[in-house]
């Protein structure tokens, strides 16, 4: 299968060159959570000698091994799956930490980062009305100015909805969790986490 996906956007493809910019120099491995059909996992492979997609959907997972890449697709659960600790210099997820304990999830990406490893994760959370109402205005303008000019690519990964978490609430997990992190909140209904694990 030839590799289309620069001719692909969708709110979670927009958000990717975010997480490509973060790759440390000289990464040798990478694990992008809850993969799907493997779209930020090819684009890692392209820096990164060695990536690991893992994700629980066995239709997406069945798509992303048609492509002639070199990641590795793993059909399971990225919480229990048996990765060594410490293990990769890149974790990345988008649109999956809603799916899970967003604790639970966060720590665990936390502890296969290598000291000096970066984790950056691009999420969803829930607007609470009517504080939250700018962003959705300009969330809804903003996406259908890029839908007309970019077309809208629907990926095949489960969809789970509403987000149990809050913005403010996401925030308050990773200030928590992953000490001196850079949180965001972005336009197209996504916040942000980038964290460099410090070194021993």
């Amino acid at each position: 299968m030839t590799d289309r996906n620069d001719r692909r956007w969708n709110h979670n493809i927009h958000h990717h060159p975010r997480i490509l910019k973060a790759v440390p120099a000289g990464a040798q491995r990478a694990l992008d959570v809850g993969c799907g059909e493997g779209t930020l996992a090819r684009e890692l492979r392209r820096t990164v000698p060695q990536v690991t997609g893992i994700d629980l959907h066995a239709p997406s997972i069945e798509q992303g091994r048609a492509w002639a890449d070199d990641v590795d697709h793993v059909l399971g659960d990225f919480l229990t799956h048996p990765f060594e600790p410490a293990s990769f210099d890149v974790v990345a997820s988008v649109a999956t930490l809603h799916h899970m304990d967003a604790a639970t999830g966060l720590t665990r990406m936390r502890d296969l980062l290598r000291p000096g490893g970066v984790l950056v994760v691009v999420g969803l959370a829930r607007n609470t009305l009517p504080r939250d109402l700018p962003h959705v205005l300009a969330a809804i303008t903003v996406g259908a100015v890029h839908r007309a000019a970019k077309g809208h690519w629907q990926h095949p990964s489960p969809v789970v909805w509403p987000p149990p978490v809050t913005y403010p609430e996401m925030r308050a997990l990773a200030a928590e969790l992953l000490p001196g992190s850079r949180y965001r909140r972005h336009v197209l209904w996504r916040y942000s986490i980038t964290w460099r694990k410090p070194r021993d």
